[in-house]
């Protein structure tokens, strides 16, 4: 009987993290840790508009978002953070649009100028 209750809580771990995973720590919308640099100028079911405005050398805490597109209204130069602590140097040109796919990180502006772009967000599509 011991052996079946052991066979049995293992199968449920087994369904539960590979079938229903669950996120042990979950990183924070960036409007609601770094206000001061992002503004919500578009929300609805299927997409987020964010303005960004990030001055050379700040840091932002660690935040998500789903698959989005960055537009540079100026040049970015910045270093992004990943959870397990890679570094990953991205550069986005003054009038470059570039889709990335989710992911949870820091950015930290590394130029010498005011980062400034718009952030789209894109939501899953509402089933029918």
């Amino acid at each position: 009987m011991k052996y079946l209750i052991k066979i049995v809580g293992v199968f449920i771990t087994v369904l539960l993290v590979n079938v229903f995973p669950i996120k042990t720590a979950m990183a924070q919308d960036v409007v609601k840790v770094a206000p001061q640099s992002y503004k919500v100028l578009l929300e609805n079911d299927r997409v987020r508009v964010l303005e960004y405005r990030l001055e050379p050398g700040v840091k932002e805490p660690m935040h998500s978002h789903p698959d989005y597109i960055v537009y540079a209204f100026s040049a970015v130069k910045a270093m992004i953070t990943l959870p397990d602590g890679k570094t990953v140097e991205r550069q986005i040109n003054v009038g470059e649009a570039v889709f990335l796919v989710a992911e949870t990180h820091t950015v930290e502006n590394t130029g010498t100028t005011e980062s400034h772009g718009l952030i789209i967000e894109l939501k899953e599509p509402q089933r029918k």
